[in-house]
């Protein structure tokens, strides 16, 4: 692990999402998400630029942020977050002395975070397996369900559960060794909300 000492750009990247990840639930994900990419990596004893990770995991929702997305449905129906944050990040990161260097690789980690790419460097494989891991288990149930009724995607919890039917289809995508081990247990657990649930409810839609 490589990291620039006493970085005043990190704590600028983390009071600038404290207050720009709305609604409010929207913030927990980035420093949760920090905390297991470097599990991740001592796991597997993966190399890696801390600075990079740091960057790229705490600002790579940027544009699922209110404030940040549209509010006309119809435009947020289209709406490409990955693309808007690669566009707006680098001169936020200029502005806080982020190693210019290091830029690219930032956003490189960031646009090849969703659970079809196939990322190459550690830093976004790292990115890109934490945060299919946070779709699954509790943390996956908690942040699926929150969103009903508040976004536009999960009008009624029915359409909450088909994405969590859907998640399950996330491990498949997983690239290291100890995210898939991880996935485990995680996919256990949903597994055992959603049979229960199809239980308690007698799979009547609600």
């Amino acid at each position: 692990m490589t990291s620039t000492a006493h970085s005043a750009f990190r704590s600028a990247i983390e009071a600038y999402i404290s207050q720009h990840a709305l609604p409010i639930d929207k913030y927990s994900h980035q420093p949760r998400l920090y905390a297991l990419t470097l599990t991740l990596a001592q796991a597997v004893h993966l190399s890696f630029d801390d600075d990079i990770l740091h960057a790229a995991v705490w600002l790579h929702d940027l544009g699922v942020f209110e404030g940040h997305r549209p509010v006309n449905p119809a435009l947020l129906a289209s709406w490409d977050n990955v693309a808007y944050a690669c566009r707006v990040i680098p001169e936020l990161l200029q502005q806080w002395n982020f190693p210019a260097e290091k830029i690219p690789a930032v956003i490189d980690a960031i646009e090849q975070h969703a659970a079809h790419c196939q990322p190459t460097t550690p830093e976004a494989m790292l990115l890109h397996d934490a945060d299919l891991l946070e779709q699954l288990g509790a943390v996956g149930i908690m942040r699926t369900l929150c969103k009903v009724g508040r976004d536009t995607r999960y009008a009624t919890h029915g359409t909450a559960i088909k994405v969590l039917e859907r998640a399950l289809e996330l491990p498949a995508f997983l690239l290291l060794p100890a995210a898939q081990l991880l996935a485990e247990q995680r996919v256990n657990l949903l597994h055992h909300f959603l049979s229960s649930l199809a239980d308690e409810t007698f799979n009547v839609d609600f």
